[in-house]
């Protein structure tokens, strides 16, 4: 009875540490929703990246390193663009792919989304951003995973 109690401790402690890293994190890219529904996410902490797809009949599960370059690029987009200077529109949409990008790391630290657009004003800056965050997505992640 002993072992038994002991195995379902073991189970529990390693199914609440397996989460720990969708927890804590200092930037994270979300794309969700649509008509088709998509789920991707990208965490990364420090120089580890977590990437998680799923949708159009796809589930993709991914750990990577990102190097020292970069983070240093995705800072560098954050700071020219003026991430937290970007105004979101308050307009209601449904049925649209939305991304959400926060950062949790310097000064940069923040949470935007498009889910209800964003101002036409910053639209570019916007764009800037979520390119950098794509370009590190498709460097690491192999298309037909």
């Amino acid at each position: 009875m002993k072992k038994l109690i002991l195995v379902f401790l073991m189970i529990i402690l390693a199914g609440c540490n397996s989460q720990k890293k969708y927890v804590n994190f200092d930037y994270s890219f979300a794309r969700s929703g649509g008509i088709s529904p998509i789920y991707e996410n990208l965490l990364i902490k420090g120089n580890k990246a977590y990437y998680s797809y799923e949708g159009q009949g796809k589930i993709i599960k991914k750990d990577f390193t990102l190097s020292n370059e970069d983070l240093l690029l995705i800072e560098q987009t954050l700071t020219e663009n003026n991430f937290r200077k970007i105004q979101e529109d308050y307009k209601k949409l449904y049925d649209n792919s939305t991304i959400e990008i926060t950062v949790k790391r310097g000064n940069n630290s923040g949470n935007k989304s498009n889910a209800s657009l964003i101002m036409k004003k910053n639209q570019q800056q916007w764009d800037n951003i979520v390119t950098v965050f794509q370009q590190m997505i498709d460097r690491n992640i192999n298309p037909d995973s």
